[in-house]
């Protein structure tokens, strides 16, 4: 039996390499800019609200990192990780 070759679309391949970095690049310095205006902020406004500003300024880094790792994936839809291979009684 002739085994079949995987045919692959050209609308299936991921970003270029470097598109994928400049898009998470562009992700993390938006949210560092809105960092630092939540730290301006915590210096300007009045009190109830300087806590709400300086919670977003300190909470906000790791929303960051996380946010701008999610790119690259490296199991796609496709891949199982469990072969179905039927069960032989011999």
């Amino acid at each position: 039996m002739a085994k079949k070759k995987k045919v692959f679309a050209i609308t299936d391949a991921p970003l270029a390499l470097t598109r994928d970095q400049a898009a998470r690049q562009k992700r993390y310095f938006i949210s560092m800019m809105v960092r630092t205006a939540c730290f301006v902020l915590t210096v300007i406004l009045p009190s109830p609200y300087r806590w709400f500003a300086l919670a977003g300024a300190v909470g906000l880094p790791y929303f960051a990192v996380v946010i701008a790792n999610a790119g690259r994936e490296t199991i796609s839809r496709n891949n199982q990780i469990i072969e179905e291979k039927p069960l032989s009684l011999d």
